[in-house]
């Protein structure tokens, strides 16, 4: 007898003696999850946030992700006006190809930066998330 019909013979064996429970330990769980969810669930709900109910923490939240927006957009300006003084001087095809791709990928990841803020605010809200009733995330 080869040894992968030994091994499959021995791993259809272990998951015949196993499955009743496997199942009923996942069943457990399940049902553990579900009450916990239940019980414990509803009185962190009813809690009012504790970012909001905090002094000064609204609007440092909003101070940085001004600033970090902020950053982004100027950060997005350098390698955008560095990739082109580059691009000036570069004579290979494949490496003008290559800043125009970098380009590319700063702007994205800068219009992910600007979207992202007022998104979750927006969201947030329909949502009823804590955050987004005190804290605005539009950067300007």
């Amino acid at each position: 007898m080869s040894q992968d019909s030994t091994t499959s013979k021995i791993s259809e064996n272990r998951t015949d003696s196993q499955s009743p429970a496997t199942s009923t330990v996942s069943r457990q769980a399940v049902l553990t999850v579900a009450l916990l969810s239940l019980f414990a669930v509803s009185p962190v709900a009813a809690q009012t946030g504790a970012v909001c109910s905090a002094e000064k923490l609204p609007s440092m939240i909003e101070g940085f992700f001004q600033l970090t927006t902020g950053l982004g957009i100027v950060g997005l300006a350098v390698v955008w006006q560095a990739d082109s003084l580059i691009e000036m001087f570069t004579l290979n095809s494949e490496q003008k190809k290559g800043l125009k791709r970098h380009k590319r990928s700063a702007m994205k990841s800068a219009v992910i930066l600007l979207v992202l803020g007022p998104l979750y605010t927006v969201a947030g809200s329909m949502m009823s998330l804590p955050l987004a009733d005190c804290v605005n995330l539009t950067p300007w």
